[in-house]
């Protein structure tokens, strides 16, 4: 640290704590430390909606939480900011929005400036001594050097036993009890083995006795994975109680502020991946030991019902320990003394996630969620690989194509979804009844949307242009977080006008005409939304037809899908086939999604489809694109085999 930083942040730790200007006259740093600032503990459990006993879950067996909740505050308005790991974890370490910085999809890696650091980074530079034990994932490229910035160590082994004595910390513990591997996708005897045989009998959940949601079918398999789920929270609540004692025999829960939460909704269906509360709704219970708790908002067992959002999580600790805030974070300290004013609204994104392509967003405030799906085309719950490895998801598969599944259930399980979608959270708090379409909510609905729209332009959302068309404009020099602030290589506005008319009732010429538009990414948009659309006039089959030689991977992509849907696969199946085999990962995944989704229809691409997936096999270690790319042609293979026999 210079000297001039040095002097900053000794003029804000004497503002912010009036006792440090005493401290700082003790030549021990231990001393000094103990006496000025708190310890942080973040105890972050995956995969995990409000599903607890503090919660007025009464199926649930959690005493080690409850009773941090009463030690502490329970805040009964917590989002993530995305419904997937890798996102949301990319905005709880840097106090940016993942779609301002590109790291919205689910490990796509792409380079951010390099001003953007872990927030612990200026901890460290503070004197903390900062520890993560054992998660990363924050989606973005030379995530070893991040990490090395961020963290004194990033391990398995990872603690703030490994500090020198006395030396303040923020040490992070990740608990992936309650992923959706061990939720939904471990087979039953694994699950057995790894969670359930570490319970006693009195701690297990009786199926019988399972709470369901409404969007679930009261089934034998539905109440089981439930039951499972809770099992996975019971075991979790162990090792969370167990931390804590850790810190209690170290002397340190005085010194120590403690923030449990969950890193975005549950991992069972119509929870993870979904931009409702299921979805971005987080417990979040914060300890404010004795000498700390005047920065409490609310007393022990008491709660909060001020609005928070992931994005302010890392201001907020840096708020905590006296630690100036950069200005480009994004998000508002909602405690210490850079508190700023509670905000209004929360904000949710949903993009592509291992395979499957899709672009949604979100808007909530404390009694309003809004949602808007750029591809209504697409279903809630679309054939995912990984997901569909829960024999609970299968069994909503087969309901849903049987015709029975009630409306409630629809709300997830259907083929498409509403362009808009408008919940009343408080008389609706499933979110169940879409009132986008009530003439009594239209001042609500216009209101939202506004919202929703000045956060998509002021946050310079990065997501309307694909992964091929990003990496082609930011060269190797570029970030996507750069690009955006460039209306001449990113026109946000017209790319936003391009994906509204997705799903509209326009007509077709205006899409027709940005078929031809200079710029690829109002192209795609404009193919997008074709492939949205009913059945075609000759007008729009034709327009479609000259984007199959379009300099634009993407956009010979989703014409050729457009057309193929159509029953036009003559000439669009073979440009399929040539972009799956081509060299650019990006775009084969695309194409190997628009081929899954085709069905039957591409049953002529199996041998390519095999050639294909043969290679990839051989390049995939170490390859999260080829590994998706993997379950995309896997997924499409069985489909055929199922449909038509052996080859």
């Amino acid at each position: 640290m210079n000297h001039v930083a040095h002097r900053l942040l000794l003029l804000s730790l004497v503002l912010c704590f009036p006792d440090f200007l005493d401290a700082a006259a003790v030549p021990e740093p231990a001393a000094q430390n103990r006496a000025v600032r708190p310890n942080i503990l973040w105890l972050t459990a995956e995969d995990l909606s409000p599903h607890l006993g503090c919660y007025g879950d009464a199926y649930a067996r959690t005493p080690g939480l409850d009773a941090l909740a009463k030690a502490g505050v329970r805040y009964t308005q917590a989002f993530a900011t995305a419904p997937v790991c890798s996102p949301a974890r990319s905005c709880l370490i840097t106090g940016m929005y993942a779609t301002s910085l590109g790291t919205q999809r689910l490990r796509s890696q792409f380079p951010v400036p390099q001003g953007v650091r872990g927030f612990s980074a200026w901890l460290r530079e503070a004197g903390y001594y900062c520890s993560n034990n054992v998660k990363t994932d924050y989606n973005l490229r030379h995530e070893h050097a991040f990490i090395a910035d961020a963290w004194d160590q990033s391990s398995a082994t990872a603690h703030w036993r490994k500090r020198r004595p006395g030396q303040p910390f923020l040490a992070v513990f990740n608990f992936m009890t309650t992923h959706q591997s061990r939720t939904s996708v471990w087979l039953h005897e694994e699950f057995e083995k790894e969670i359930g045989s570490k319970l006693s009998p009195d701690q297990r959940h009786d199926p019988a006795a399972a709470n369901l949601p409404p969007y679930y079918p009261d089934t034998a398999e539905a109440r089981r994975a439930w039951a499972r789920y809770h099992d996975c929270i019971t075991r979790m609540d162990q090792e969370v109680t167990e931390r804590l004692r850790q810190l209690d025999a170290d002397g340190l829960a005085e010194d120590t502020i403690v923030f449990f939460y969950g890193d975005h909704g549950m991992g069972m269906p119509r929870g993870k991946r979904v931009l409702h509360d299921s979805g971005l709704q987080v417990p979040l219970i914060i300890r404010f030991p004795e000498k700390w708790r005047h920065l409490a908002p609310a007393p022990p067992g008491g709660t909060s019902d001020r609005l928070v959002s992931f994005v302010d999580f890392a201001p907020t600790v840096l708020s905590l320990c006296g630690v100036p805030i950069p200005p480009h974070m994004q998000g508002s300290a909602f405690l210490g003394a850079a508190a700023g004013e509670p905000r209004r609204f929360v904000y949710g994104a949903r993009d592509r996630v291992d395979e499957v392509f899709d672009l949604s967003r979100s808007v909530r405030d404390q009694r309003w969620l809004y949602i808007r799906n750029f591809m209504p085309h697409l279903s809630w719950m679309p054939p995912e690989r990984y997901s569909d490895g829960s024999t609970f998801r299968q069994s909503l598969k087969r309901l849903a194509a049987a015709g029975r599944l009630n409306a409630d259930q629809l709300t997830y399980a259907a083929p498409r979804r509403a362009l808009e979608e408008l919940y009343d959270t408080v008389d609706d708090p499933h979110q169940l009844h879409n009132l986008a379409a009530s003439p009594e909510h239209r001042e609500r609905l216009k209101t939202m949307r506004g919202e929703l729209w000045k956060w998509l332009t002021a946050s310079r959302d990065t997501g309307f242009l694909t992964e091929p068309q990003m990496w082609d404009r930011i060269g190797e020099q570029a970030t996507p977080f750069d690009l955006a602030r460039d209306d001449t290589r990113y026109p946000l506005d017209r790319l936003l006008e391009a994906a509204n008319r997705v799903g509209g009732d326009e007509g077709w010429e205006p899409q027709v005409k940005r078929l031809t538009d200079a710029d690829d990414g109002v192209r795609y948009w404009a193919a997008v939304g074709f492939r949205a659309a009913g059945p075609l006039p000759d007008s729009a089959r034709t327009a479609l037809r000259e984007r199959l030689a379009d300099s634009s991977p993407v956009v010979r992509i989703e014409a050729a899908a457009a057309l193929a849907h159509q029953g036009q696969t003559e000439e669009s199946l073979p440009v399929l086939a040539a972009a799956l085999a081509g060299d650019e990962p990006e775009a084969a995944l695309h194409a190997a999604r628009a081929i899954e989704l085709l069905g039957p229809r591409a049953v002529s691409l199996r041998a390519e489809m095999q050639r294909v997936l043969e290679r990839v096999r051989g390049l995939e270690q170490g390859s999260d694109m080829m590994m998706f790319l993997r379950f995309s042609l896997e997924a499409s293979l069985e489909q055929f085999a199922s449909a038509t026999g052996p080859p």
